[in-house]
């Protein structure tokens, strides 16, 4: 005879398992994760294409969170709204940047955490805002970007400049100052033994400079000895002048009665003298005449004059 089976209890058990296997599987997912996060606002004004909820966000290569949701910002649609939960405790500081890169081949991005410096305070919510806002910078993809386009805008400039300085005119100019080069080449080429003499007699006088200046260098001290000795001698002279000079203003005081005296005296009596021999000399010159026209006259005397009618 067959026992019977109490399908109840059967099910019961088989209920019972499976919650338990479902309690187990959740307790595996998360009953590990005992971690604390704190959310922050990222907003990126780029694509943030191959960006998905969940995926990883690090701190210099560090994982410290993940990206929980991805939104358009509803205040400005040009820019997307990342929501990060990060791990209580990582220094976020109000220096921190979050980029986007992109993990090797696959095109999967991740959010990256740079910046932070010790002296920065830590970051925390503005008025009217629900979470603390992180700044972002651009990608790499954009900064290569940004970097090739202003290239090529600055090798389109370059071109069009080239064109305009390359004009008919500027070509005739550019052809005229190649052939002045080449015959101020031809010329350098001709005259180069010149050169080459110049250069050596260059030198052979900058050395002769320098040994002149040595010897300069030498006989330096010799002068400024010789000179010194000039000097005194100079201010024994100045002191000898000086006592010549007080001796004849001393001699000039002692015959000042003399010359004063001559002065008032003979002088008058030399005014007198003078006059008598300008006198003396007149009569003489008188006398010279007469014996030059009656030399006679010095034995005979003076011929009266002749007499005139009725006398």
């Amino acid at each position: 005879m067959e026992p019977k089976v109490n399908y109840v209890v059967v099910g019961a058990f088989v209920v019972l398992l499976g919650a338990l296997l479902v309690g187990v599987v959740l307790w595996l997912g998360k009953g590990f994760d005992q971690k604390t996060y704190d959310r922050y606002y990222a907003y990126m004004e780029e694509s943030v294409t191959g960006l998905s909820v969940d995926a990883s966000v690090k701190y210099r290569g560090v994982g410290v969170g993940r990206v929980k949701e991805i939104v358009l910002n509803p205040d400005n649609p040009q820019q997307v709204r990342l929501t990060l939960e990060i791990e209580r405790g990582t220094p976020i500081k109000e220096d921190t940047i979050a980029i986007l890169d992109v993990q090797g081949l696959t095109g999967l991005a991740i959010v990256d955490l740079t910046g932070g410096s010790r002296e920065s305070p830590p970051l925390e919510a503005k008025s009217g805002e629900s979470y603390p806002v992180i700044q972002t910078g651009p990608s790499l993809l954009v900064r290569f970007d940004q970097a090739a386009t202003q290239l090529f805008t600055n090798l389109n400039r370059v071109t069009k400049n080239v064109d305009a300085l390359l004009d008919e005119t500027n070509r005739e100019a550019l052809s005229q100052l190649l052939k002045d080069l080449a015959t101020l080449t031809q010329t350098l080429t001709a005259n180069k033994q010149r050169f080459d003499e110049g250069i050596t007699n260059a030198a052979q006088t900058m050395e002769n400079v320098l040994k002149a200046s040595k010897m300069l260098n030498e006989e330096m001290p010799f002068l400024i000895d010789r000179m010194h000795g000039s000097a005194d001698s100079l201010e024994a002279m100045a002191e000898k002048v000086g006592q010549a000079s007080t001796a004849v203003g001393s001699a000039v005081e002692r015959t000042k009665p003399d010359v004063e005296r001559f002065s008032q005296q003979t002088l008058s009596e030399m005014s007198a003298l003078v006059a008598e021999l300008r006198q003396l000399t007149s009569t003489l010159q008188r006398t010279a005449q007469q014996l030059e026209h009656q030399p006679n006259s010095l034995i005979f005397g003076r011929t009266p004059p002749p007499r005139g009618p009725g006398e």
